[in-house]
């Protein structure tokens, strides 16, 4: 590679092909469009935007989002505009910025699931869908669904029968085993999995002897849980025949290719937009440059190349 040419930064997760291989994680870089003034929305991978439901979601009373030592604890709830406003108001100013979304999306039930989906399907400027089943922030579920591979399966299930655009899957780290949940959703049709969404804890006032947080526990994102995430991608790499998103921890760009190391096709990054809003464009800068000093002419390369 000449010194003077920049590496090949775009990668493919399955038919979605993005420029660089960083995305704004969903729920904590808003609809994007909040951001427009301080990055430019374009110049990001992609935008996986706020969780949407059929309709608008109140959320949690708060306190419900704290810093933690190396994270911070959040029990948002799944609050949001409903997809209507959403495909109204929001959708049509980010497809003009020339950003890439990818619509994240829960319900209910089956049915809310694959309603949501299928009313996001085929939007302008929709790359994929997220489906999140995974919020540790929804009791109304009865527990984390994803945490429950024939319950998981019957969402994708019913999901992939209403949608065309790729479908990605994302995970939750509460369980046992990663890899069974992960294989549940592929075989159901899942295009991609997204690994990992936060982890169930807790963090105590000890002055008033309660939770921090109002809704008592949450889910910790950050740096904390960057070593989990890296081991749950590195297993579904191994264990299922689709794409695997890396998610937990990522402040710079060589925590993003870490993730690429493990295999996976490309990562989102959350927390870290909290502090700095034009984090996901300095980390894909940042991996670039990284692969420009080590002679790699395509960042792609870096994928799957863990030694063990």
């Amino acid at each position: 590679m000449s010194p003077a040419a920049p590496p090949d930064t775009s990668v493919a997760i399955g038919a979605v092909r993005l420029p660089n291989p960083v995305i704004a994680a969903s729920g904590t870089f808003g609809y994007g469009t909040e951001f427009a003034g301080l990055v430019d929305l374009g110049a990001i991978g992609a935008i996986s935007v706020k969780g949407l439901s059929l309709a608008p979601a109140r959320g949690k009373p708060p306190p419900r989002l704290i810093e933690t030592p190396a994270g911070m604890l959040n029990a948002i709830g799944l609050q949001n505009i409903g997809v209507e406003t959403f495909l109204r108001e929001r959708l049509p100013a980010l497809a003009a910025a020339g950003a890439r979304v990818v619509a994240n999306f829960w319900g209910d039930s089956a049915e809310e699931f694959a309603a949501c989906a299928a009313r996001l399907d085929g939007a302008p400027g929709l790359v994929a869908l997220e489906l999140n089943a995974s919020s540790p922030n929804r009791p109304e579920w009865g527990r984390i669904l994803a945490t429950d591979p024939p319950a998981l399966a019957a969402i994708v299930r019913a999901v992939r029968a209403r949608v065309h655009l790729p479908l990605w899957v994302k995970l939750s780290p509460n369980v046992g085993d990663i890899v069974v949940v992960g294989q549940a959703a592929a075989a159901e049709g899942a295009d991609a999995l997204t690994a990992i969404n936060t982890l169930r804890g807790m963090a105590i006032d000890l002055e008033t002897r309660r939770p921090r947080l109002a809704s008592g526990a949450g889910g910790l994102s950050g740096p904390a849980i960057k070593p989990v995430a890296l081991r749950m991608v590195y297993e579904l790499v191994h264990a299922v025949d689709v794409p695997v998103i890396g998610v937990g921890g990522i402040r710079t760009g060589e925590d993003a290719l870490e993730f690429l190391c493990c295999g996976a096709s490309a990562v989102q990054v959350g927390t870290a937009t909290f502090y700095d809003p034009a984090a996901p464009v300095r980390i894909a800068d940042e991996i670039a440059r990284w692969c420009h000093r080590h002679g790699i002419s395509r960042v792609a390369d870096v994928i799957g190349t863990l030694r063990t």
